[in-house]
C-alpha cells in the first residue's frame, strides 16, 4: 500500500516542493488546497505520472473550521493511515498595527495555530505509530519583523507548540518537529521588486534566497530521522550573520 503523507497547502510554493520531493522518494500524497481546483488536480496528475505514486487533492480552506471535518472524513472514507503529516499552509496579514482589526488578527491565529491543533487532534488516530508531524514555522517567529505582527506572533506560537506537543504525542509514538524557513524563492517571493530582494540578499551570509527543493530536503529528513523530536530547524542561509 505504501506510505502516505498529508501536506496542507501542498499544491503551491513550499508545499508543492515538499510534495514533489516526497513523491520522488515514493511517498503517496494527500494534498490540501484552498481554492484553485485546476491547479490542484493538475499537480496531482503530474505527480502520479512522474513518480507512479498516488496523489489525492483535497479542497480544504484553513480559515474554515469545517475543513477539519472534511479532511478527517476523507481519510476515513479512503481508509488511509498516515506516516507523516506536514502542516505547511498558512496565511498572513500586512495591515498596519494602527489599522489591524480583531477579525483579521483572529483569522490569522485560526489558520496558523488553531486549525493545525484541532486537525491534529481529530486525525491523530489516523497516524501510524512511529509517524511524524512537521510544522512550518518561520524566521519571522524568531527575528521580529515590521511587516506582519499577527504572522510573526503566530509563528512564534507554532514553535512553542512543537515543543509542547512532544509530551502529548508520546503516548501515540508520534514525533513532532518544526522548520523555520527564511526567504524561500517561491512564486510569491519572485514577485518582490528587485531592490527589495537585493536588500534581503545583503542580509544573508549565502547572499541568495533558498531554493524550494533545498527546504523540501529538510522536511524529508525530519520525517525519516527517527530520533529527531521537538526540534525547530532553522534554514535561513545565515540570516543573522549580518
Amino acid at each position: 500500500m505504501g506510505k502516505y503523507v498529508l501536506i496542507t497547502g501542498g499544491t503551491k510554493g513550499i508545499g508543492k516542493a515538499i510534495a514533489y520531493h516526497l513523491g520522488k522518494a515514493g511517498y503517496n500524497l494527500i494534498l490540501t488546497y484552498a481554492s484553485d481546483d485546476q491547479v490542484a488536480e493538475n499537480e496531482c496528475r503530474l505527480l502520479t505520472e512522474q513518480y507512479a505514486v498516488i496523489a489525492y487533492p483535497v479542497k480544504a480552506d484553513i480559515t474554515h473550521k469545517e475543513s477539519i471535518d472534511h479532511i478527517h472524513k476523507f481519510l476515513l472514507l479512503k481508509g488511509l493511515k498516515l506516516d507523516a503529516l506536514v502542516f505547511n499552509a498558512g496565511i498572513t496579514c500586512r495591515d498596519s498595527f494602527e489599522s489591524l482589526s480583531v477579525e483579521k488578527w483572529e483569522e490569522v491565529f485560526f489558520a496558523n495555530v488553531h486549525f493545525p491543533v484541532f486537525l491534529l487532534q481529530q486525525i491523530l488516530p489516523c497516524i501510524n505509530p512511529g509517524g511524524s508531524v512537521v510544522f512550518t514555522g518561520s524566521l519571522m517567529g524568531i527575528h521580529p519583523h515590521s511587516v506582519s505582527l499577527p504572522y510573526g506572533v503566530t509563528k512564534s506560537a507554532v514553535h512553542s507548540l512543537v515543543k509542547n506537543l512532544v509530551k502529548f504525542l508520546k503516548p501515540y509514538k508520534v514525533r513532532v518537529n518544526g522548520i523555520a524557513p527564511g526567504f524561500v524563492d517561491t512564486e510569491w517571493q519572485k514577485t518582490k521588486p528587485a531592490e527589495i530582494r537585493k536588500n534581503i540578499e545583503n542580509k544573508l551570509s549565502l547572499e541568495r534566497f533558498c531554493e524550494p527543493e533545498e527546504v523540501a530536503e529538510v522536511y524529508k529528513m525530519l520525517i525519516e530521522n527517527s530520533y529527531l523530536n521537538g526540534e525547530i530547524v532553522v534554514i535561513d542561509g545565515g540570516y543573522s550573520y549580518k
